[in-house]
């Protein structure tokens, strides 16, 4: 049967509002109160969100039981296949001894943890923001940093907070195009009204991390290489986001930040490298670890691992040439995939066939899919049952028309689950772990027995990433996500600062600003014609604003927890991360109130 959901089931907006938030709020207080471990946090929350779903919103229960299963398939596959795939070429590379090379190296680029995280975590996480997404750069900035000898709370931290300035454009403009198409807004005028907001906090988020870790203080000292890496990223995402597009941005940004980065620590020191307390003191690379040309050998089991390996130094032994050479490779490997996967014409072959990628060639037209190459499957018992009504969407549902399949077909909600098996982001991370593997010859044994182990140490991780993403599909259907984003448009001339917290929410919600756009685009574009607001300003106002609650979600927080190997720290890393988030969404609430009142000549 039909159902068209309804926003205000108890009569009062503030008490259904509560009831709305209430699976949330369970969620995050057991995570970061009473310091459960993740899964049955998760567990908890799905099923209160279960439970408000059907009994308070009415949702028919047979629906919210598939859209949990919808939520946890879509979390094992693809973001779970994402960060199994990302924990495997890590652990190939730890395994192996290269990644003691890779930490020498980068020990002898800047030994400064602080210029280590600008590095990692900043510029090369905004290039793979760029070209993939959906929890890559999280899963591979938190392993890297873990793996150079970051505490696992601060590699965790400090990637998630870094991962905020690019998610607007990430995998490929994803976000700001989804956007154009809920709000029928152009997306040259989004792509270049999230340039004119992001850039502001693209200068801060370097400066933010810098000061996480070693305080006002610390800043000062490393001031010149923040400036040069915040104001490198923000030039090139204003000036491509607003002369070319949005597909780019974060690749052409990214890879300038990490270039230029890179280039001026050959020039630079800071007056005072600075470590972490505790940091170990440093060991060079055993030189009877390094076999014929320079290859390293595996290392034995019980050996140390990234998160007991002593800290490398600029002071021990500096590694050849081609060993760091060989040590980088699979990295290179892999940010040549991750960018490949994401082309449009690899795009469309790897989804619909040789006849797509020809088609696309010529025409841009999108890909249709593969039965075979990416199979889609409609979800039973949820696909176009729901409907969402006004003020969420412009026009209200014609109940008497909801018998009709053309109306259905236009109208109601689809649940079409994808099974994109080669053309996911976490297969060409797979994919750059088996070229490692060939370019470092590991023997096909060795490399399954390191896969053995990767999956038994994510089993935990993907069970709670599943119901973490079941939880959220059961508010989106069930129509409580939009309970909560209604509260937001009652605020009246202060909506500018509040239509980045709608989206902050909806980031939070989901883990993907994608999906805030689609859930709250159409809403905010309304919202802002009703009060006399440019509908441009605040739709990208969603999409800014939900970037700074990437650092937050529950998908965000198991898929850093999992890359560092610090299961059951969730909740001590939702606390670190917490009032960041909150801090830099009121910045760019800020940015938006005065880009609606003051500065508006920089609306497009």
């Amino acid at each position: 049967m039909p159902w068209v959901q309804t926003y205000d089931p108890l009569g009062q907006p503030w008490l259904s509002t509560v009831a709305a938030a209430l699976p949330i709020g369970l969620l995050l207080v057991t995570l970061a109160v009473f310091r459960w471990r993740a899964h049955w946090a998760a567990l908890a929350g799905l099923t209160a969100a279960l439970a408000v779903s059907v009994g308070l919103f009415g949702m028919p229960a047979s629906a919210a039981a598939a859209a949990a299963v919808d939520g946890a398939l879509y979390g094992l596959f693809p973001i779970g296949w994402i960060v199994l795939c990302a924990i495997f070429l890590y652990d190939l590379t730890v395994h192996t001894g290269h990644f003691d090379v890779v930490k020498q190296s980068v020990a002898h680029l800047s030994a400064d943890r602080r210029v280590q995280a600008l590095l990692i975590a900043f510029s090369f996480g905004a290039f793979i923001e760029g070209a993939s997404g959906f929890g890559t750069p999280v899963a591979i900035s938190a392993a890297l940093l873990a793996g150079l000898g970051f505490p696992a709370l601060q590699a965790g931290g400090l990637s998630l907070i870094a991962n905020t300035a690019p998610v607007a454009f990430g995998a490929i403009g994803t976000p700001i195009l989804a956007l154009a198409a809920v709000t029928g807004l152009p997306v040259g005028a989004l792509s270049a009204m999230a340039g004119r907001q992001l850039p502001f906090v693209s200068v801060i988020v370097p400066a933010w991390l810098v000061v996480a870790m070693s305080g006002w203080r610390g800043l000062r000292e490393v001031w010149p290489a923040v400036l040069l890496s915040g104001g490198t990223f923000a030039v090139v995402q204003l000036f491509w986001s607003n002369a070319v597009g949005p597909e780019l941005v974060d690749i052409m940004a990214g890879l300038a930040s990490l270039v230029a980065l890179a280039a001026f620590c050959t020039v630079w020191r800071p007056a005072r490298p600075w470590e972490f307390p505790g940091d170990e003191a440093p060991v060079p690379v055993p030189r009877r670890s390094l076999g014929e040309g320079g290859s390293p050998e595996p290392l034995a089991r019980g050996s140390a691992s990234a998160k007991t390996a002593p800290v490398p130094s600029p002071h021990s032994p500096r590694p050849s040439h081609r060993q760091v050479v060989r040590a980088w490779m699979p990295w290179a490997i892999l940010s040549v995939a991750v960018a490949a996967w994401g082309f449009g014409p690899v795009k469309a072959l790897l989804t619909g066939g040789p006849p797509a990628a020809v088609a696309y060639v010529r025409t841009g037209a999108p890909p249709a899919p593969s039965p075979w190459l990416a199979p889609a499957f409609e979800v039973p018992g949820l696909h176009r049952r729901a409907y969402r009504d006004r003020p969420v969407v412009p026009e209200p549902v014609d109940r008497a028309r909801l018998a009709d399949p053309a109306y259905r077909a236009a109208r109601a909600e689809a649940a079409v689950y994808s099974l994109n098996w080669l053309s996911a982001t976490g297969t060409s991370i797979l994919f750059a772990a088996l070229v490692a593997a060939a370019f470092l010859r590991v023997p096909v044994r060795e490399l399954v027995s390191i896969g053995r182990g990767t999956l038994a140490r994510m089993a935990w991780p993907l069970a709670t990433i599943a119901m973490m993403l079941a939880l959220g599909f059961v508010t989106r259907y069930g129509g409580t996500d939009a309970t909560l984003g209604l509260a937001f448009t009652r605020t009246g001339r202060l909506y500018p600062f509040f239509a980045v917290f709608l989206g902050w929410l909806g980031v939070a919600l989901t883990g993907s600003d994608t999906s805030s756009n689609v859930m709250f685009g159409s809403l905010q574009r309304i919202t802002a014609e009703q009060l006399g607001l440019n509908p441009v300003l605040i739709a990208a106002a969603n999409s800014s604003g939900g970037v700074m609650g990437k650092m937050v979600a529950a998908q965000s927080i198991v898929v850093a927890t999992a890359a560092t190997n610090e299961q059951g720290g969730e909740g001590d890393l939702l606390r670190f991360v917490f009032w960041h988030s909150l801090a830099l969404a009121s910045i760019m609430g800020l940015i938006v109130m005065a880009q609606a009142y003051v500065v508006v000549w920089m609306v497009p």
